[in-house]
């Protein structure tokens, strides 16, 4: 009897063992997919094949290993490449849809003018 809830405690470790390397992966492709490469600059960290891109995927799991946050993450990059190293920034969706919303209701009466 002890050895078979022995042997189902080490059979639920391993699953959920299993489960976090699976949620890190996923969490790394997450955060990998927000950066740009520096190499190829028109592919994601998570999308390039290149050395540098696969360099910054495994410090990017290893953060997440330490408990650091993705915006934690994020900022390393920042802080180290600049705001170019984001694929889009916070701000530039909301940025370019006003600007399109400012341009159609501008655009006709300076258009008059």
């Amino acid at each position: 009897m002890a050895r078979s809830l022995a042997l189902a405690c080490l059979m639920a470790a391993i699953a959920a063992s299993a489960l976090s390397a699976q949620d890190l992966d996923a969490q790394t492709q997450a955060i990998a997919s927000r950066l740009r490469c520096p190499v190829c600059q028109n592919e994601s960290v998570a999308d390039s094949p290149s050395e540098l891109s696969r360099q910054m995927r495994t410090l990017i799991r290893t953060k997440l290993q330490a408990g650091e946050s993705p915006d934690q993450i994020i900022a390393y990059f920042v802080a180290k490449y600049g705001q170019w190293i984001r694929l889009s920034r916070p701000d530039e969706a909301s940025y370019g849809w006003s600007g399109l919303a400012r341009l159609s209701l501008w655009g006709p009466a300076l258009r008059w003018r």
